[in-house]
């Protein structure tokens, strides 16, 4: 592919951004982009994107998969279509209620919910910062929650950013749990206890002090059945805004 000039944008994300016509669709087409997109989602929902194809997602929809390329021309656009759709409308805040940090907290707390309900968003990798406009959709959520701190804009991009970066590597942490556990006969509790066990085999003090101290005091040990990161998650985002604030106040 010939390297593209400002402006120019894959076929995708124009059509995205409503600057080229969508291919038209005759008469007696049951199919639209949007059906294709959201059945493309609920595939990759329940089995993962390891299955999803044109031709599997044409036997889903009952059609032939030469049908799907009248609307998209590609697996690589229906990955670009489907990261467009899936988050959904970024929440609504108001930071006059709830303060920069109580917004910034909720937004990052609703978009690890995403990643609870989309686990293959975290496999796609475009290669490309976010063009499509439902994810910018978010950043400029995020972005908004920071308007009255009085940090320059350089700062509130990198507030979002690392905010970002922690939420979806949490969430990698714990869907990837989740997956594992969906394909073995293992509850959470006992992969987190095996690995638990493992790990004590595996370390010593000499080598690893400060690992063999936590796994000394139970550090690795399974929590609460119903845990699924949140107490962590929350920990980290709490310490994550502190700082923050003390940028905040510094202005």
């Amino acid at each position: 592919m010939g390297k593209k000039t400002d402006g120019e944008l894959p076929r995708s994300l124009e059509m995205l951004w409503g600057r080229t016509e969508r291919r038209p669709r005759g008469p007696a087409q049951a199919l639209s982009l949007e059906r294709i997109v959201a059945a493309a989602i609920e595939l990759a929902d329940a089995e993962g994107l390891h299955t999803l194809s044109m031709a599997r997602l044409a036997e889903r929809l009952g059609c032939g998969t030469m049908s799907l390329y009248r609307h998209v021309a590609s697996k690589d656009d229906l990955l670009v279509f489907m990261m467009d759709a899936a988050p959904g409308k970024p929440p609504v805040i108001d930071v006059a209620v709830d303060g920069w940090r109580g917004g910034l907290e909720r937004w990052a707390r609703e978009l690890r919910s995403i990643y609870f309900q989309h686990p293959w968003v975290l496999q796609v990798n475009t290669g490309l910062p976010p063009l499509e406009p439902g994810q910018l959709a978010w950043l400029d959520s995020g972005l908004r929650t920071l308007a009255d701190t009085g940090l320059s804009p350089d700062k509130k991009l990198a507030v979002i950013l690392l905010v970002l970066h922690y939420v979806r590597g949490e969430a990698q942490l714990h869907v990837g749990l989740l997956r594992t556990n969906e394909h073995s006969s293992w509850s959470s509790q006992e992969t987190q206890a095996w690995y638990g066990r493992t790990l004590a085999r595996l370390i010593d003090a000499e080598r690893f002090p400060a690992l063999a101290e936590l796994s000394a005091a139970g550090t690795f040990d399974p929590g609460d059945s119903s845990d699924d990161g949140t107490a962590d998650f929350d920990f980290g985002l709490a310490r994550i805004l502190d700082g923050v604030g003390l940028l905040v106040r510094a202005r």
